[in-house]
C-alpha cells in the first residue's frame, strides 16, 4: 500500500531520531578511538626508533672491538719490528723496519682517533635511545589509560547502540528508496547529523534561516515533503514529532 505524505515524513523523522540517539551515543566516546589510534601508531613508531638506534650503538661498539683489535695488532707488529731492528745487516734494512714502525705507530693513532669519535658518537646516541625509551615508556602508559577509557565507555553503551543500530535499520526499511539515498546525502552532508528538523522560532532548526509563514502553513500540511530553501533539509512540524512514538 502506497504511504500517504505524512507517513513518509513520520518515518523518516523516526528514523532521525534514531540516528541522532546513537549519534550522541558515539559523541560519548568521543575522540578516544582516535586518541588510542594515534597513541598506537606513536607508540610503534618509538618502538621502530629504538630498534634502530639499538642498531647503530651496537654497530658502533663492533667498530670499537674491531678498532682495538687493529692497536694490538699494530702493537705486535711494533714490537716484531723493534726486535728484528737488533739484526739489522745494513742501513736499506734498518730504514724499510724503521718505515714499518712509523707506520704502525700512525695506524694506532688513527685507531685511537676513531675510538673516540666512537666513543663521543655513542654518548649522544644513548642520550637519545634513552630519552626514546623514557618516551615509550610514558606513551605506553598513556595508551593503557586511553584503552581503558575507551574500553569502559564502549562496554557502557555498546548494547545500547547496537539496539538502536537495529531499530534503524528496521526503521530504513519502512522508507522508499529514493527518499532514503535523499536523507542519507543530507546527513552526510551536515555536521551535526540531522537530515530532517522542525520548525523552531519561524525558522529552520538545521541552518537557523527564516521561513515565510506560507511554507510553515505547507509544512504543517504535510502535503508534499518540504525542503529548506537555504540548507536542503527536510522540514517537518513541531505537532508531528509529537505524534511519532519515541524509539
Amino acid at each position: 500500500m502506497e504511504q500517504t505524505v505524512e507517513q513518509k515524513l513520520k518515518a523518516l523523522y523516526e528514523l532521525q531520531t534514531l540516528h541522532t540517539k546513537i549519534d550522541k551515543i558515539r559523541q560519548i566516546r568521543g575522540e578516544l578511538p582516535m586518541e588510542v589510534a594515534d597513541l598506537e601508531d606513536e607508540v610503534a613508531g618509538l618502538e621502530t626508533r629504538i630498534q634502530k638506534f639499538k642498531g647503530e650503538l651496537d654497530d658502533t661498539e663492533d667498530a670499537i672491538v674491531t678498532r682495538k683489535n687493529m692497536i694490538k695488532e699494530a702493537q705486535n707488529l711494533i714490537k716484531k719490528y723493534e726486535t728484528q731492528l737488533k739484526d739489522v745487516k745494513n742501513n736499506r734494512e734498518y730504514d724499510a723496519l724503521t718505515k714499518e714502525v712509523e707506520i704502525q705507530t700512525l695506524e694506532i693513532q688513527v685507531c685511537e682517533k676513531k675510538i673516540r669519535e666512537f666513543g663521543f658518537d655513542i654518548a649522544q646516541k644513548t642520550e637519545v635511545y634513552d630519552k626514546a625509551l623514557a618516551d615509550l615508556e610514558s606513551r605506553k602508559k598513556d595508551l593503557e589509560i586511553k584503552r581503558g577509557e575507551l574500553q569502559t565507555i564502549t562496554a557502557e553503551t555498546e548494547k545500547d547502540e547496537q539496539g538502536l543500530l537495529k531499530k534503524a535499520e528496521k526503521a530504513e526499511t519502512q522508507i522508499e528508496e529514493r527518499l532514503l539515498v535523499a536523507y542519507n546525502r543530507l546527513r552526510g552532508n551536515a555536521n551535526n547529523g540531522l537530515a530532517v528538523v522542525t520548525i523552531d522560532r519561524d525558522s529552520c532548526s538545521g541552518c537557523f534561516n527564516q521561513i515565510p509563514p506560507q511554507r510553515q502553513l505547507d509544512i504543517r500540511q504535510r502535503k508534499k515533503i518540504i525542503v529548506c530553501e537555504h540548507c536542503g533539509r527536510i522540514l517537518v512540524d513541531e505537532a508531528l514529532t509529537q505524534e511519532v512514538v519515541p524509539a
